[in-house]
């Protein structure tokens, strides 16, 4: 039998003492058990707290205290949206600067004047919404680009031909002529807010709200810059262009129908002038031709009806298909003039190869949280613009007698 050594400070009774009371042998094992769990708690306690110690380090810009996790498989499975999720909630940038440097989720690096880039999925859910609106942008030609201006090429003439004959010289023909359009970019923000202590609770889904706020404010920008822009700081719009009567277009110019009557459509014979302008449009751009106006123009067009009783509009047939005219399709973009006199109420024509929007496909986010405090800024931007590139693939309707 090997002889039990005592620990430290501790008495064992003799051998003689333990074979007159059997209880002692027991009461000196319970004993010792419980000195080995009391050291083996303390080295648990000194463990955890060297781990919370570390974890504080860690994260201790973004530290709350008894705040549950969304999805902590998201999390795990999306570093990006955890990153960005602390950047807007808390400003805490050490996530973000890691993906960047590590090239995961962000597409170029932080700007010199502060900043980020949106991760793909927020910016994917905004240009969604985008392109989801009754915006001119869902039918004309979007292009995205890394420069500062996006130039068109137009080639708006033909190759001059000729007969010719075996015995007869060919005399030389014309040249195409080619023209150069510029669309510059102009920078488009939008600067919702939010008090910190709405951002400070984890149920509140920040990059959803975010999403939706900045979506909603580019939607209602776009979309009248894309129909009335000026082109000061913002893209020119579709009515922007010099308009002459269709019987005089040239190059440059958008050609126009009149209604024949001063302030409305004709009292007789009211859908003419919506054939007219149908078939002003060139047959190339007919085939992939839309209507805009907006709802309180489409309630009168859809009144109208041809000489035999029927009515020219018809209702898209599944959800989701937009209404047609004459069997083209109709957006409705709010943002159109009203009938009126001298009013251009009706668009006609190919807008995707008419109008072209160039955009930067990076969105910017910068979290303010000084100066609207107690509440936290988020300034975001993103640069487009837009012009008419093709002057021919576009007709006006004009409320006039000529």
């Amino acid at each position: 039998m090997t002889e039990t050594k005592a620990r430290a400070g501790e008495v064992l009774p003799h051998a003689h003492d333990m074979a007159a009371n059997p209880g002692a042998e027991v009461k000196s094992a319970m004993a010792g058990f419980l000195n080995a769990f009391s050291g083996f708690q303390g080295e648990v306690k000194q463990s955890l707290q060297q781990q919370e110690e570390r974890l504080n380090m860690l994260d201790r810009k973004q530290m709350t205290y008894a705040r549950p996790a969304l999805s902590a498989h998201a999390e795990l499975d999306v570093p990006h949206k955890k990153a960005f999720g602390a950047y807007l909630r808390s400003g805490d940038d050490d996530g973000l600067r890691g993906l960047v440097l590590e090239g995961k989720a962000m597409s170029t690096a932080v700007a010199a004047d502060g900043g980020y880039l949106v991760d793909p999925q927020t910016a994917d859910s905004i240009r969604s919404m985008l392109v989801s609106t009754s915006s001119l942008r869902a039918i004309a030609n979007v292009v995205q680009v890394e420069a500062t201006s996006f130039d068109v090429l137009i080639d708006r003439s033909e190759v001059g031909s000729g007969w010719a004959t075996e015995a007869t010289s060919t005399s030389e023909t014309a040249t195409p002529t080619i023209e150069r359009i510029s669309i510059k970019l102009h920078e488009l923000s939008a600067m919702p807010k939010a008090s910190q202590r709405l951002l400070d609770d984890s149920a509140f889904d920040v990059e959803g709200w975010l999403a939706g706020k900045i979506a909603n404010r580019f939607i209602r920008a776009e979309a009248s810059a894309f129909i009335n822009g000026d082109g000061i700081d913002k893209p020119k719009g579709i009515l922007l262009a010099p308009k002459v009567a269709n019987t005089s277009w040239a190059w440059g110019n958008l050609g126009y129908v009149p209604t024949g009557a001063a302030a409305d459509f004709a009292t007789t014979n009211s859908v003419d002038c919506i054939i007219s302008l149908v078939y002003s449009l060139g047959a190339d751009y007919r085939a992939n031709a839309a209507f805009i106006m907006n709802s309180k123009t489409s309630g009168a067009v859809r009144k109208m009806k041809d000489a035999d009783g029927r009515f020219m509009w018809s209702d898209g047939l599944a959800a989701g298909e937009p209404a047609r005219l004459m069997g083209y399709p109709v957006l409705i973009c709010e943002d159109m003039p009203d009938i009126a006199a001298n009013a251009y109420a009706i668009a006609f024509g190919d807008f995707n190869a008419g109008y072209t929007i160039a955009e930067r496909p990076d969105l910017r986010i910068l979290r303010d949280p000084f100066s609207a405090k107690p509440n936290v800024l988020f300034y975001a931007s993103k640069r487009v613009g837009g012009d008419v590139t093709d002057f021919a693939a576009i007709k006006l309707l004009k409320i006039a007698v000529s």
